[in-house]
């Protein structure tokens, strides 16, 4: 059967509109093709090679130094062991402040010490990721990944994704918070289980995304890197750890079969030594006071400069105790009683992001840490949940001051289980 001009033309014209929507759907889902997930481009790609000076490159880095000691402080009255990551922290706080206008910017900028230009410091920051990421090698693993997920509908404003496509290679990816919040919920974790080798699981916990969220920023953070000088497993043994309470436990002792050439220093009321990594620059400060208390309430910016500049080769002999824990925080009450409550209110001014009025409701963070004998692995993550302002009705109250009945029954059947009066709840 032959087909005339006019049939080829239509079917010329059919075949063209299915490669068309064919691109299409490969655009809005990415690389991705994840069922239940839209995933929108800014049009921007990242920027492999930021013009960055090392002045600013050098600010950053200072100012992410204080926001971690600053920190710190604020959490050190946790209970038992603390772990996070400030740098994780800091990179999921700065999308955010790339959306935060007025006296909510300026109040994320002094606790998070962004002292740089809006559009100097998201360069910076790309520069730092591509930095550390640059020395990734058979011994030294370090993955950092960032992404932001949003109300299907909702409208961004496409500088705010621009911003964060180009300085943290994060696409918007929608979700359906308001219909299913629980499935978006599950969506996140199982994507910052993947990005940390699934050391970090349940960041988000149940109940906090609802039907009022709009948008979620999230870092994870993957590290996994082995010993320049690795300890002797036969030579672990069991040792004595003492508490700060003077109590003394038995834990497993790494020990180095030999002395080996490291930095160390030994100043007032400390001794500190460097563990470096096999082929990175990246190693693991270690800080042992005399009086725990004193010198943890100490810690400053200058202090942690003086130890770090003070350190010099020696030869030493390093016993430290094998270690794993997992640690979660979340920083909504910390942070903002360091110094930026407007963001979690109703007055934030995120207008950068979207004309309807958004605020964070919670920032939630979970890391873990593993050292033994041969490195040391470590994961963290970082979700900032950003609410639509709702303005609620009043609520109704019910106060069961005078006799009441009450019954326990099956909602989905109907079926009554108990029945009964109060009278006197006295008796």
């Amino acid at each position: 059967m032959k087909l005339g001009n006019s049939a080829l033309r239509i079917l010329a014209a059919v075949i063209a509109g299915v490669v068309v929507l064919t691109i299409l759907g490969v655009v809005l889902l990415g690389n991705y093709g994840t069922p239940g997930v839209e995933f929108y481009h800014s049009g921007l790609s990242r920027d492999t090679s930021p013009n960055v000076t090392r002045e600013d490159f050098a600010e950053l880095v200072a100012g992410n130094t204080g926001f971690a000691l600053d920190l710190y402080q604020r959490v050190r009255a946790s209970e038992g062991n603390l772990f996070f990551s400030p740098y994780s922290i800091s990179l999921a706080l700065a999308m955010t402040y790339a959306g935060a206008r007025g006296p909510t910017a300026q109040e994320m900028a002094e606790v998070l010490r962004f002292t740089l230009p809006q559009e100097r410091l998201h360069p910076a920051f790309d520069a730092l990721d591509l930095a550390l990421m640059a020395q990734n090698s058979e011994n030294f693993r370090l993955n950092i990944a960032n992404s932001i997920w949003g109300q299907i509908g909702f409208e961004f404003k496409r500088e705010f994704l621009d911003v964060l496509a180009v300085n943290y290679g994060a696409g918007l990816r929608g979700l359906d918070f308001q219909g299913d919040p629980e499935a978006a919920r599950v969506r996140i974790n199982d994507w910052v289980g993947e990005q940390t080798n699934e050391k970090i699981k349940d960041l988000i916990p149940l109940g906090a995304i609802d039907t009022y969220t709009r948008l979620v920023l999230t870092n994870a953070i993957y590290f996994n890197a082995m010993w320049q000088h690795p300890f002797s497993e036969n030579l672990t043994a069991d040792g004595v750890f003492t508490l700060r309470d003077g109590s003394q436990v038995t834990v497993p002792m790494m020990s180095w079969p030999k002395s080996e050439s490291i930095r160390y220093s030994k100043g007032e009321g400390y001794q500190a030594v460097e563990l470096p990594y096999r082929d990175t620059s990246v190693a693991m400060l270690v800080i042992l006071p005399e009086s725990f208390e004193e010198f943890e309430a100490g810690l400053t910016v200058e202090s942690l400069r003086e130890i770090v500049g003070g350190l010099e080769r020696q030869n030493v002999v390093v016993r430290m105790p094998k270690f794993r824990f997992e640690f979660p925080l979340d920083l909504t009450n910390a942070l903002a009683g360091m110094g930026m409550p407007t963001a979690f209110t109703d007055r934030a001014d995120f207008t950068g992001m979207a004309d309807d009025r958004l605020f964070i409701s919670k920032v939630l963070h979970k890391s873990f840490v593993s050292v033994d004998e041969r490195g040391t692995e470590a994961a963290a993550a970082t979700a900032v949940i950003m609410e639509l302002t709702a303005t609620l009705p009043p609520p109704i109250n019910v106060s069961l001051d005078h006799p009441f009945i009450f019954l326990i029954h099956d909602t989905s059947t109907g079926a009554v289980l108990f029945l009964g009066r109060v009278l006197d709840p006295r008796s």
